[in-house]
């Protein structure tokens, strides 16, 4: 059964997509927690998925953007470090490492939820078909 045109699997197969590029952003993210010059003079900052729906109630999923976090760099004091200012100090990346596993793992859950979707759908048209025989 449809509901407003999409199925279950249209659903799912779109929050395995979008789950997929989340965790993708966030892997990102926890590879580059020490950069501290991302090619640009600047330490990396933070990535963030930004998911959105196409009309309201159940319809399926998809990433609107990738969206840099403009939260203030961590500062750590390093005098010896060349990068560090004046006063001694490092401007690291806004990577706060736990909070990034911790969305890591929702990501990992909401993709095994839609993965558990679809295999209880191919389940229920395997049995349709065996009492069809």
């Amino acid at each position: 059964m449809d509901i407003k045109g999409f199925g279950p699997i249209d659903i799912a197969i779109s929050g395995l997509k979008s789950h997929m590029k989340n965790i993708e952003t966030i892997s990102s993210n926890v590879a580059n927690a020490r950069t501290t010059d991302a090619g640009n003079g600047q330490p990396y900052r933070r990535l963030e998925a930004v998911f959105k729906v196409k009309q309201e109630g159940i319809t399926p999923v998809e990433i609107a953007k990738i969206a840099e976090d403009n939260s203030e760099f961590q500062r750590i004091f390093d005098p010896g470090n060349p990068m560090a200012d004046e006063q001694g100090y490092l401007s690291m990346p806004n990577v706060n490492l736990p909070i990034e596993m911790m969305n890591l793992n929702l990501a990992s859950r909401s993709y095994q939820a839609n993965t558990a979707v679809l295999k209880r759908y191919q389940k229920m048209v395997e049995t349709t078909l065996e009492l069809l025989r």
